[in-house]
């Protein structure tokens, strides 16, 4: 019993080592920069944002927690302080920082503290994590224009805060939607999402996702 344990978290430190380096490699060689968004439930942010043209790669993970390499199921539990995200790879010469908040702005609701839906929990908390004070910048502009706009009804409650304990979620939680279209939530949740931003935001797709 020991000794599968063992294996089992060797498999996963090397899968895990294995993704960052991935990580590593592709931003050297496109110059990418990258953008960590709780939005709800990781699976949504996860599918809306791999439709984008100038995104390479979008990664699910856990963030804001004060446990180390916590499990999915220990994020569940609202005791970890972890916050559900998506990691975006993207080319700031295809797509920008703000268009990303924008995005963000319109696929999830920013005014429901700690809840999306029937998802509710700190870890579906709506939170920015930026990674350099220029995307902290941005990401405050952004949100005073967008409280100040006609976009929402009540006061955007996100928090804005640097991107702190980051772990990448496990493989199964990675490409959710794509590879599980027809289970339960992906058909009634995620689905509509994406059809909705696909209509709302046809200019900024992928050429392969472009709405006909």
């Amino acid at each position: 019993m020991v000794k599968s344990f063992f294996i089992t978290g060797l498999l996963f430190s090397l899968s895990t080592l294995s993704l960052s380096a991935q990580d590593m490699d592709m931003n050297k060689v496109k110059n990418l920069e990258k953008a960590t968004f709780g939005a709800g439930c990781f699976w949504c942010v996860e599918a809306i944002y791999e439709l984008v043209e100038g995104i390479e790669h979008v990664e699910s993970g856990y963030s804001g927690g004060h446990v180390e390499n916590p499990s999915y199921k220990e994020v569940t539990t609202g005791t970890t302080g972890h916050a559900e995200v998506a990691r975006i790879h993207y080319d700031p010469e295809v797509i920008s920082y703000e268009e990303l908040l924008e995005i963000l702005w319109h696929t999830h609701n920013p005014t429901t503290l700690n809840r999306q839906g029937n998802d509710i929990g700190p870890m579906y908390r709506s939170v920015i994590f930026y990674h350099n004070e220029e995307q902290k910048e941005i990401a405050e502009k952004s949100l005073k224009k967008t409280d100040e706009s006609d976009l929402w009804e009540d006061p955007i409650v996100t928090k804005i805060q640097p991107l702190e304990n980051y772990y990448v979620a496990e493989n199964y939680h990675q490409n959710y939607f794509e590879n599980n279209p027809n289970a339960g939530y992906c058909s009634f949740v995620i689905a509509p999402k994406v059809k909705k931003f696909k209509k709302e935001f046809s200019y900024l797709l992928k050429d392969g996702e472009k709405v006909n």
